[in-house]
């Protein structure tokens, strides 16, 4: 995505002033194309239905990540494409403010990349997510290519995730696997089971209603109520 960290003039710190407010703005552009929205709602929307029992994690698209050791929202931010953090409140935010958060950074951060923005990504970002951040698993996937990389921290280095015979990425922060189907990035269960978004659950129930349905009528053609079975 388009959107990169800013060394903006630094601000005049008065001590005595009080820290700027917990629900900083994001700061981010719009995503670069359409297939770079629609790869990380997809993303959000079947992470976020898949652990809907959950209240201890906050995931997010192209949101502002103020990290700023002096506490100012001109220095010192990111927006990754995707990410999560995990033992936090799960509510809305404005933005992801490091030192309103107890000094949480992403559990997990997943970068979609595009020729622009590649380099940075693959270069500068990796090495601030790992350094600074020190975010356990991070990912990055070209919608184009289908490239899919990952990295785990040991040891404070990102070392590379080696695929499994499906060629997905396991991260261990969130108990899933990432990888291609059908052309973008998805999230698998450790049995190897599509993480469905709210359009396939849509189409999960209608198949099971017309299977039920089609039961209930074969059901009638022998003579037998499917009422008198529930």
């Amino acid at each position: 995505m388009t959107s990169l960290a800013f060394s903006m003039p630094a601000e005049i710190v008065d001590p005595d002033v009080v820290a700027p407010p917990a629900d900083l703005d994001s700061n981010e552009p719009p995503m670069e194309s359409y297939v770079h929205l629609i790869q990380m709602l997809l993303l959000l929307e079947s992470l976020e239905l898949f652990w809907k029992e959950r209240t201890d994690f906050f995931a997010a698209g192209n949101l502002t990540i103020y990290f700023s050791p002096r506490q100012l929202k001109s220095e010192h931010f990111r927006g990754p494409d995707f990410f999560v953090v995990l033992g936090t409140e799960r509510r809305p935010r404005k933005s992801w403010v490091v030192w309103e958060e107890d000094g949480r950074y992403p559990n997990v951060i997943v970068e979609v990349l595009s020729d622009s923005t590649e380099s940075i990504d693959r270069g500068l970002k990796k090495q601030t997510y790992q350094d600074v951040f020190r975010t356990p698993d991070y990912f990055w996937f070209h919608p184009e290519t289908l490239e899919l990389s990952g990295f785990h921290l040991v040891d404070g280095q990102y070392e590379p995730l080696s695929p499994d015979a499906a060629g997905r990425l396991w991260s261990a922060q969130l108990d899933l696997f990432l990888g291609v189907e059908q052309g973008q990035l998805r999230f698998f269960t450790r049995e190897g089971e599509l993480v469905p978004a709210g359009k396939e659950l849509a189409e999960r129930a209608k198949s099971a209603e017309q299977r039920a349905a089609r039961l209930a009528e074969k059901l009638r053609e022998l003579g037998v109520d499917p009422d008198t079975l529930k």
